[in-house]
């Protein structure tokens, strides 16, 4: 299987809404098409973030966002963040996704970041055990306010 990550366009939309509701805890959550777009588009006024698609065989079957943010601590040093993780149920166990996330430190890397950080649900035990497998350790606390 031939795996290539590229940015997301805007013609992406729909099939990434099809895998963000594909997750545990997403189906509830899943935006109208119009709204997604306007969002989509928005992320352009983001100096560095970027949505990537991971295209199998010319279909999309998983996706992750990235942001480089720019820091004033750290001795102005950037670090990442990894979002919206997700591969289609039917392709995980392909390494897929291990693709994914190391498109994504090789990014960080590259813009020279200090970590890349990023977030999974609670309930996503497998996916934790994978980030692991990876080289992420769980480090700290999040607290959210909602």
């Amino acid at each position: 299987m031939m795996i290539t990550i590229r940015r997301g366009v805007s013609s992406d939309v729909p099939r990434l809404l099809e895998l963000y509701s594909l997750l545990e805890f997403g189906a509830s959550k899943t935006l109208s098409l119009e709204e997604a777009q306007l969002r989509f588009l928005r992320y352009r006024n983001y100096p560095d973030y970027n949505v990537y698609v991971a295209e199998a065989d010319g279909v999309i079957v998983g996706t992750f966002s990235l942001m480089i943010v720019d820091s004033i601590a750290h001795g102005g040093v950037p670090f990442g963040i990894v979002e919206d993780v997700a591969v289609h149920p039917d392709c995980q166990r392909k390494g897929i996704g291990q693709r994914m996330m190391q498109f994504a430190m090789t990014h960080c890397r590259e813009k020279r970041c200090y970590k890349l950080a990023l977030s999974s649900h609670l309930k996503r035990e497998q996916a934790h055990k994978f980030y692991e497998s990876l080289g992420f350790e769980q480090h700290g606390f999040s607290f959210l306010v909602q």
